[in-house]
This record gives structure tokens, sequence and C-alpha cells, in this order.
């Protein structure tokens, strides 16, 4: 079984590569494979909430036993079609999945549905960045200066968590790199335990894929729906 992760850009994608390693190498053994994926340059998140539905199409009706995950930011909101909440962006996002589907055949196969997932990152990848407290204390070399909300991902759209990590960085004379920094925060850091500060949105995610085999595998490749 293939899984592929659409993220909206370079450092989605390499922050969650290491942070979910041992959960994609365990998968790998158990016949899973995860693969992350970045979207084109440019407006990052209208590109994936418009090319990556149809392109999802195009995969699940040439292999029968791929998974296609699409994972943007919540922020910013209504980009592309009106959404400020998560379920907003599923519905938004899951129409043009079942648009592109019957341009493309001519009807929406419930099989071929449950085969695209939506997540979403709330608001963004930096609300990890914040649950990793400790690892970016230590990243800093300093005490932090805790001014975000707990949960993090009610850290929102007006002050998002890209906005307080990078505050946070200015405050040690330093600039915070997404590509670069991310990763190198979240290197080593207990994914579980993220999920754990991160139950909204991130943790469906960990869980489904964490679950994957065992449940969606049967489903995908046995349910004549």
């Amino acid at each position: 079984m293939r899984v592929i992760i659409y993220l909206e850009g370079p450092s989605d994608k390499l922050a969650l590569s290491v942070l979910l390693e041992p959960l994609v190498q365990r998968k790998l053994q158990q016949g899973v494979m995860i693969e992350f994926f970045e979207t084109p340059d440019g407006d990052r998140k209208l590109s994936l909430l418009t090319k990556v539905p149809i392109k999802a199409v195009n995969i699940l009706l040439n292999d029968p036993s791929a998974i296609v995950i699409a994972m943007p930011d919540l922020y910013p909101y209504n980009k592309g079609f009106p959404h400020e909440t998560y379920p907003q962006l599923v519905e938004g996002l899951s129409a043009r999945f079942e648009k592109a589907l019957h341009s493309k055949t001519g009807t929406v196969n419930a099989r071929d549905a449950r085969r695209f997932k939506i997540f979403c990152l709330k608001h963004d990848l930096e609300s990890l960045i914040l649950a990793s407290e400790e690892s970016l204390k230590v990243r800093l070399g300093g005490q932090l200066r805790v001014n975000w909300h707990k949960p993090v991902e009610d850290q929102n759209n007006t002050r998002p968590p890209k906005y307080v990590v990078e505050e946070m960085y200015r405050q040690h004379g330093e600039k915070y790199k997404d590509t670069v920094d991310a990763p190198l925060v979240l290197h080593g850091v207990d994914y579980q335990v993220i999920a754990e500060r991160c139950q909204q949105c991130f943790k469906p995610f960990v869980e489904y894929l964490e679950n994957l085999q065992e449940f969606e595998m049967s489903e995908v490749l046995w349910n004549p729906c």
C-alpha cells in the first residue's frame, strides 16, 4: 500500500519526515509506504486546494491500493473557498475532489472517495514547534517566554504559530528559517507527545497513520462499494 501525503511547502515535508520517521519506518515494515510531497512554488495553499484533488483522482484511479492525503495549513482562512474551521476545509476540499472524480468517471464511487483523506495543520506547521517546547528551548539556548495559547492549536489566525516562533527567534537575536529550524527542533522529539499536545487536528492524523494497516487496508482492498 502506498500513502501519498501532500503538504504545502518544503518545511512541512522536511519537518514531518523528521518527526514521523519512527512511524514511517514501522509502517514500512508492515507493507505501508508513506511518502510526503510539497506543492509547487507560488501560492502553495491555493495550489494544494486546487490541484491536489485532481492529482488524487488520477492516482487513485490508476492505483487501487493507494491512499492520497491532503494536509494544508488552516491559515490563512478562506483561501480558495470559504473556510475558517477544519470541518469547513474538509467540506470544501471534498467537494472539489468529488467534482474532479465525477468529471473523470461520470460518477462518484464511494470506495474511491474513501481513499481521499483530508487533514490539516492548525493553524500551521509551527504549532508543532510550539508543542515541542523543550526542544525549542534547547535550540534557542535559553529560557522561553511562553506567550502563546495552550493547547497550541488554539493559537489562532490573527497571530498564527509561525508568527510566535519568528518573534521568539528575534528575541534571541536569530532569524527563523523554517526549512532549517523546523526539522532541527523536531528531530528526536516523540511524535506521540506532540500528538497529545495537538489533539484537535494533528492527533487524528497520527492515529489514522498508526491504524492504517489494521483498519484501512481491509477497507481499501476489499470493500466492494
